[in-house]
């Protein structure tokens, strides 16, 4: 699945992320180029993971963190987005707990009536409607690595390649744990799951 936030194609007189992160080391503000191009799918992402209410934070944290460890960003990478959604993942991590939260609530009902503000509603009708009851008992249900690298693919639209980087393991470990995850999932969700 492609990220439709994601620009397939850039133009040509557009810098590559990794020469506006070589800016940014000398010129701080070229940054906020990184910031424009990824800020809605990082946060879309950590919001499908966290929910609403930790999504800014982990955004937030997400390009902090960049910007603090860009001297170390390999500029061999042209593109930066395995690289973002790999610090993001990891702060999705120290916010596990209200992931797992976030899953065995979801697993309770599926439907939330209380949530206030348009945006809320929004993101809850992305992370609650389209996330079964069983669907979120079955994430919760899949160890860290595996969970990690089926939302990188299924909600970030990495590819393996994308994923294997973000993660920093090979590719065939991801293939192994997004299969180990899927075939879980199905199992999870019965005879529902035949597209998982």
């Amino acid at each position: 699945m492609h990220d439709p936030s994601y620009p397939a194609t850039r133009l040509a007189a557009e810098p590559d992320d990794a020469s506006v992160i070589a800016n940014s080391r000398h010129e701080p503000e070229w940054f906020s180029v990184i910031f424009d191009r990824y800020f809605t799918a990082i946060h879309r992402y950590a919001a499908a993971r966290l929910g609403s209410g930790a999504a800014d934070d982990v955004a937030a944290e997400t390009f902090l963190a960049a910007f603090d460890q860009r001297d170390r960003y390999d500029l061999t990478r042209p593109e930066a987005r395995a690289w973002l959604y790999g610090i993001a993942t990891n702060l999705i991590g120290r916010h596990r707990r209200g992931e797992l939260r976030l899953y065995r609530a979801l697993s309770r009902s599926a439907a939330r009536d209380d949530v206030e503000g348009h945006a809320d509603r929004v993101t809850d009708r992305v992370t609650a409607e389209q996330l079964s009851p069983r669907l979120a008992r079955g994430l919760q249900g899949l160890s860290r690595g595996d969970r990690d690298a089926l939302m990188l693919v299924a909600c970030a639209g990495l590819s393996y390649a994308e994923t294997a980087s973000a993660l920093n393991i090979p590719i065939g470990t991801v293939s192994s744990r997004v299969n180990r995850a899927r075939a879980k999932l199905r199992e999870a969700l019965g005879h529902v799951a035949k597209e998982v």
